[in-house]
C-alpha cells in the first residue's frame, strides 16, 4: 500500500536506544499550533479536492433539541449517503480502505461502508489546547519510550516524530476529568446469537486534573473501576485498576472482587494479551479502549499520514431509537446504522519484538489526526495473516466537549464472530459530572462495590 505522507517535523521512526528521548519541538514549530495546524496538531486545511474540509473549530455548541443527560442529537442528521462501498466495487476505492476493511468485504458480502460528507467535528476545552501547546516544547519519551515526562493535561506530542509518540497521544488523550458509563458488551456468534453483559464503568483521569503536575500523580495516569451487573452468573464481580504511566517500571495495579468467594484478590494478569473481561476470548486486555497499557512488546513505526474512509460521527449508532437487536446482526453490526467519512489519519505499524510474546504479531493502527483517537486497527497472527479487525465508532460528546468512542467492535475473521463493547442505546447516557475521592478506588472499597 502506498502512503502519501505529511511528516510535519522530525525523522520518522522509533529508534529509541537512549533511556530519555527528547522529542520536544522548537518554539517556532510549536507556534504553528492554532495557525496552519489545529491546536491538537492536525493539518487545519482541507484536502486538494475538497472531500476533507478545513477544521474550523469542530462542534462548539449542542444542536437544537439536545437535552443534558439524554442521548445525543445527531447534528448531521440531514446528511445523505454520498455512495456505498462493498465487495462489488471496493477495488475502485482500495487506496482509501484499510487491509482490514477489504478483508471484511471479501469475507462478508453484506458488509458495506456508507460514505457520508466529512465533518471535522472534534473539539476540546481551551485548557486542553493551551496545555498541548505548552507540551509541544517540553514533552519527552523516557525509559525507551515506556513513559513520558515534562507533559501534562494536554496531548504530549502534537507534532509527533515517531510511532510511539502517536500511541502515547492516544493513551493520554482527553476523555473528561471523570466519567461513569452504563454500557453493554456482546459476543456475537457466527449464527448471530448473543447475550448481553451489563457493565458500569468509572474512569477518573488523574492526568488532566486542573493544576496537576506529573510529580503530583505518583505515576498514576487514571483510576478505573468496572462492575458487572448482568448476567446473574457474573453479577457482582468488580475490577479495579490503578493505571500507571510507565508500566515497565511499575506494572499496573489491578484487583478483582469475586462475589462467590467474597474476597478481593490481586489481578496481575489484567494486561497485554490476557483475555478481556467477559469477552469470550474475542478481546485482549490491551484491546480495551482500542489500545491501552505498556507499549514495550512492540517496535513502533510511524508510516505517515493518509486519507481513509473511517467510522466517524456515529450518532445514529448511539441513538436511543434503536434496540440492541437493531445493531447486532449476523457477521457484523448493522451496516445501515454505521457512518463512514473521509479523514486523514496517522498510520502506525507495531511489530512484535524478537523474543516477546503476544497473540498479535503485528498491528496497524489508524489514528484520527484531529483527536488522536484510534479509529481502526488491523491485527495479524504469527503466520502473517490478518486475524482481527477493530473499529472505534466515535462521536463528539459536545456538552463537554470531547471526541471518544460510542462503540468498539472487534471482528474475528477466523472464527466468524465479533465482540461489541459500549452498547448503551437503551441505557442512560454517560455522566461526566461524577465526583470521586482517591479512597473510592482502594482495594478495600471493592467489596462494597460488589454487593448485588
Amino acid at each position: 500500500m502506498r502512503f502519501s505522507t505529511y511528516i510535519i517535523s522530525g525523522a520518522v521512526g522509533c529508534i529509541l536506544g537512549a533511556s530519555v528521548v527528547n522529542a520536544a519541538v522548537t518554539a517556532d514549530q510549536a507556534d504553528r499550533l492554532g495557525k496552519d495546524l489545529t491546536p491538537m496538531g492536525a493539518i487545519k486545511a482541507g484536502n486538494a479536492d475538497g472531500g476533507i474540509p478545513a477544521w474550523t473549530g469542530g462542534i462548539t455548541k449542542a444542536p437544537a433539541g439536545y437535552q443534558a443527560g439524554k442521548h445525543y442529537v445527531d447534528p448531521f442528521s440531514a446528511d445523505t449517503i454520498k455512495f456505498t462501498i462493498d465487495a462489488a466495487n471496493m477495488d475502485q476505492y482500495k487506496d482509501k480502505l484499510s487491509e482490514g476493511q477489504q478483508a471484511m468485504m471479501k469475507k462478508y458480502s453484506s458488509f458495506k461502508l456508507n460514505i457520508y460528507p466529512t465533518h471535522r467535528s472534534a473539539s476540546y476545552p481551551e485548557k486542553i489546547y493551551n496545555a498541548t501547546k505548552a507540551n509541544a516544547t517540553t514533552g519527552k519519551l523516557v525509559d525507551n519510550g515506556n513513559g513520558i515526562a515534562d507533559a501534562i493535561i494536554g496531548v504530549p506530542f502534537p507534532i509527533p516524530a515517531n510511532g510511539l509518540e502517536v500511541i502515547w497521544n492516544h493513551i493520554v488523550r482527553y476523555r473528561g476529568n471523570a466519567v461513569q458509563r452504563w454500557i453493554n458488551q456482546a459476543a456475537v456468534t457466527s449464527s448471530g446469537n448473543y447475550a448481553l453483559v451489563k457493565l458500569v464503568d468509572e474512569f477518573v483521569f488523574q492526568y488532566v486534573k486542573d493544576g496537576v503536575t506529573l510529580a503530583d500523580l505518583d505515576n498514576i495516569l487514571l483510576y478505573f473501576k468496572q462492575a458487572i451487573k448482568a448476567p446473574a452468573r457474573l453479577a457482582g464481580s468488580v475490577l479495579l485498576v490503578h493505571e500507571t504511566f510507565n508500566q515497565v517500571k511499575e506494572p499496573r495495579r489491578a484487583w478483582v472482587y469475586n462475589p462467590g468467594q467474597r474476597r478481593v484478590r490481586r489481578a496481575p494478569n489484567i494486561s497485554y494479551d490476557n483475555p478481556g473481561t467477559a469477552s469470550d476470548g474475542l478481546r485482549t486486555s490491551d484491546d480495551f479502549d482500542m489500545f491501552n497499557g505498556a507499549p514495550d512488546l512492540y517496535s513502533w513505526k510511524l508510516v505517515g499520514k493518509k486519507e481513509f474512509y473511517v467510522p466517524y460521527n456515529s450518532y445514529n449508532l448511539n441513538s436511543d431509537k434503536h434496540q440492541y437487536s437493531d445493531v447486532l446482526k449476523v457477521s457484523h453490526i448493522n451496516s445501515d446504522l454505521s457512518r463512514y467519512e473521509l479523514h486523514r489519519v496517522w498510520v502506525v505499524e507495531a511489530k512484535l519484538k524478537e523474543g516477546a510474546r503476544h497473540i498479535y504479531a503485528r498491528r496497524v493502527f489508524y489514528i484520527d489526526e484531529d483527536s488522536w483517537q484510534i479509529l481502526m486497527i488491523d491485527k495479524y497472527d504469527n503466520r502473517g495473516q490478518i486475524w482481527r479487525v477493530a473499529e472505534g465508532h466515535v462521536i463528539n460528546y459536545y456538552d463537554q466537549p470531547l471526541l471518544w468512542t460510542t462503540l468498539e467492535v472487534q471482528y474475528d475473521l477466523q472464527s466468524s464472530r465479533y465482540l461489541v463493547l459500549g452498547l448503551n442505546n437503551q441505557e442512560k447516557m454517560y455522566d461526566f459530572s461524577i465526583k470521586r475521592k482517591k479512597s473510592d478506588y482502594t482495594p478495600s472499597s471493592l467489596r462494597r462495590a460488589g454487593r448485588r
